[in-house]
């Protein structure tokens, strides 16, 4: 996976590029996990899915992106 800054130009340091990847890793697996979960306890995977994008979509963070 290519990590991008704001300006559309690759993060180029290995380590925050190891830390993006172990985080992306480590959020994938959850995701699975609880769809299964889901699933197990009958609920709709498109239902789960939404629910997934609409909690992203949601996301804010108090820090700003830094500029190059």
């Amino acid at each position: 996976m290519v990590w991008l800054k704001p300006s559309g130009s690759p993060v180029s340091c290995v380590e925050k590029i190891k830390v993006l990847n172990e985080n992306y890793a480590e959020l994938k697996a959850l995701a699975h996990d609880a769809l299964e979960d889901a699933l197990l306890m009958g609920c709709s995977t498109d239902q789960f899915r939404q629910i997934l994008h609409d909690m992203v979509d949601g996301l804010t963070s108090s820090i700003t992106e830094i500029p190059e």
